[in-house]
């Protein structure tokens, strides 16, 4: 996937020059490939845009969402509990005045991965859906993203970070989905249901 192009195709429509996309690009790639990154990279747009490039038919604002899904993770520390109102607002900023584009929507769009919660609008539910696919993935692939997890979060000891971790898993398996979309729920609910409890399973495990 050539996520340049596909940023370059967006931001061209919305009404950038040619320098500004450019630079923006280059802000982008250094912000979603520092070092620090090992989950909340550029890998982890691409999957979310291969979702979006399925389901954009679903989409009313296909614009917004596809521009969110660039920015939702471009603030991103992991002793911060900010990340996505910083990204939210960095977002508007690289929008400026010159854009058509819905800014009232990408803002709340990207501020609504942060707890991941069913909202009243349905493009948004998809973009958490995206956000959250990772969550169904086979179990050597999903041991792998919350292995970069933890190293993300390796400043922390175990001691913190493992109930931590737990808890905000258990809140996940506390709601009545995980998945906001009808489509989401039926393709991939269960699976993501089984691949949480092993995981606080194993985190509880190894105490």
């Amino acid at each position: 996937m050539n996520l340049n192009k596909i940023y370059s195709e967006l931001l061209s429509v919305i009404g950038f020059s040619e320098n500004e996309i450019q630079q923006n690009w280059l802000d982008l790639e250094k912000a979603y490939s520092k070092k620090s990154r090992h989950y909340h990279n550029l890998k982890h747009l691409e999957e979310m845009i291969a979702s979006f490039e399925i389901y954009s038919d679903k989409l009313q604002n296909p614009n917004e969402i596809l521009f969110s899904i660039f920015y939702h993770d471009f603030v991103y520390s992991a002793s911060k509990k900010d990340n996505e109102l910083k990204s939210a607002e960095y977002a508007l900023l690289v929008l400026g005045e010159k854009s058509d584009l819905n800014k009232q929507l990408v803002f709340d769009a990207i501020c609504a991965t942060q707890n991941h919660t069913h909202n009243t609008n349905d493009d948004i539910n998809w973009l958490i859906d995206f956000d959250l696919k990772i969550l169904a993935k086979d179990w050597e692939e999903y041991k792998t993203y919350f292995e970069q997890i933890r190293k993300e979060y390796r400043i922390y000891p175990d001691f913190l970070y493992k109930p931590g971790r737990a808890k905000a898993l258990k809140h996940f398996l506390e709601y009545d989905f995980i998945f906001q979309t009808e489509e989401f729920r039926s393709l991939y609910e269960e699976k993501a249901r089984r691949n949480i409890e092993k995981e606080i399973s194993y985190l509880e495990s190894k105490k």
